[in-house]
């Protein structure tokens, strides 16, 4: 865009054509200027950075006076589209005290970690990143950006937040954080064996091998800033409860589903405290979406998955308990660590999404029952691939593929909860 307002002032532009005497005649089709000359007006406005600098490049043009009507109308058109562009996510100013970002969980944040396990529960394959930049499957189960490429990137540690299993990453993008999550994990020890994936006590070996790897780059005292001074997401959970604990019966025969509920949160807790122990001071924990308004649970659960696409109560009840307890959990555990400089907050999920899968707010969103890749009913990970029929926007569904929300959902879900980011990282720098 610099380089694109440096060429506007290099030929300077003239915004105004030839000037023609006021007609105050209401019948009159002519105006002081033409349309097309103040529709350069409103685009330029959009390309400089401030208005002094559109004001320097305006006197630089013609000096010709505009008329009153037509200069409070472009004023009150500039502001209404600044006011427009509010309404998308805006980049913090950059904060050097904000060290990096680290992530552990599930599909939902693993930007392509699978992509060198051997598993089937990858998306390194179109469709999916077919919005991003240069429409490359990365490995990320969307077509776009993961939630927590949305945070790094508001935060201003960086633009997308990289899987760390990939071997070319470097010391400066290892510095600023990395994602250990793999899809289709999740808190049970048993559901990453069914996927064959990597388990949520492997990321945090892993985590323990980054901060060695750190350390021998940088020293100890710089790798323990970093990571004192780090943001920690945790996001996991869906697939212990929908592929393990719903469609296996092997849970099922041990453990009810309060019974289940309490082992997966004994089991977050001590991911948590496992954080902790290796240093992670400010974490902010998800927890369960609406799972059965999720379209593979309605496709598999429905009495009629093609004329009955409504969400499975009592699967999103489940998760709405359980997110009850979770956040409680987090509560207290926030309460005995807050003394140690500790932030550990929730983040709900479940709300905002039913509210774009019910339509509250007009969110503009045609499909909520359907992935845009496949039929929709089924198909994720493999089965939604290269031969897949795909849809040609998106931005109208709720969900890319049978399971996953598209791009511009997780856009959401981070607005609905900014408030929690920037209580995660306000009074920062731990070490001051």
């Amino acid at each position: 865009m610099a380089k694109v307002v440096e060429k506007l002032r290099l030929i300077r532009i003239c915004l105004v054509s030839k000037p023609q005497q006021p007609n105050y005649n209401s019948n009159s089709t002519e105006t002081l200027y033409t349309k097309d000359a103040f529709v350069k007006r409103i685009q330029l406005s959009t390309l400089f950075s401030s208005q002094n600098q559109l004001a320097d490049h305006m006197e630089s043009c013609h000096k010709h006076p505009l008329h009153p009507f037509l200069f409070v109308l472009f004023l009150c058109m500039f502001f209404f589209f600044a006011e427009a562009a509010g309404a998308s996510i805006k980049q913090r100013p950059f904060n050097n005290k904000v060290s990096a970002g680290f992530v552990f969980g599930d599909s939902t944040v693993d930007p392509g970690n699978n992509n060198y396990v051997k598993t089937f529960f990858r998306s390194n394959f179109p469709p999916y990143g077919k919005d991003l930049k240069d429409q490359t499957a990365t490995g990320r189960f969307t077509n776009g950006k993961l939630p927590t490429d949305l945070i790094v990137s508001y935060i201003g540690i960086k633009e997308y937040l990289p899987p760390y299993l990939d071997p070319t990453l470097g010391i400066e993008e290892l510095m600023t954080g990395v994602s250990f999550a793999s899809a289709g994990s999740g808190f049970d020890p048993l559901t990453p064996q069914i996927t064959s994936v990597v388990s949520i006590p492997k990321q945090v070996e892993y985590f323990k091998e980054y901060k060695k790897r750190l350390q021998s780059a940088i020293g100890k005292k710089r790798m323990e800033h970093i990571i004192q001074n780090a943001v920690f997401l945790v996001s996991a959970g869906t697939n212990d409860f929908v592929v393990n604990y719903f469609t296996i019966p092997i849970r099922r025969k041990n453990y009810t589903v309060s019974a289940y509920q309490q082992f997966i949160l004994q089991n977050v807790k001590q991911l948590l405290q496992d954080l902790w122990d290796e240093g992670a001071r400010r974490i902010a924990v998800t927890g369960l979406p609406p799972m059965g308004c999720l379209p593979v649970v309605i496709t598999l659960n429905s009495p009629n998955a093609i004329l009955e696409r409504g969400c499975i109560e009592k699967f999103s009840r489940v998760g709405m308990e359980y997110n009850q307890m979770l956040q409680n959990e987090v509560n207290s555990m926030r309460g005995r660590l807050a003394h140690l400089g500790a932030k550990i907050l929730y983040v709900d999920i479940f709300t905002p999404l039913v509210d774009m899968i019910q339509g509250l707010g007009k969110l503009d969103f045609d499909e909520v029952s359907q992935g845009c890749c496949g039929s929709g009913y089924l198909e994720a990970g493999f089965l939604c691939n290269p031969g897949s029929y795909v849809c040609f926007d998106a931005s109208k569904y709720v969900f890319f593929d049978s399971i996953h929300p598209t791009e511009k959902t997780y856009t959401k879900l981070f607005m609905a909860n900014h408030h929690v980011v920037d209580s995660v990282i306000q009074d920062w720098d731990l070490n001051d």
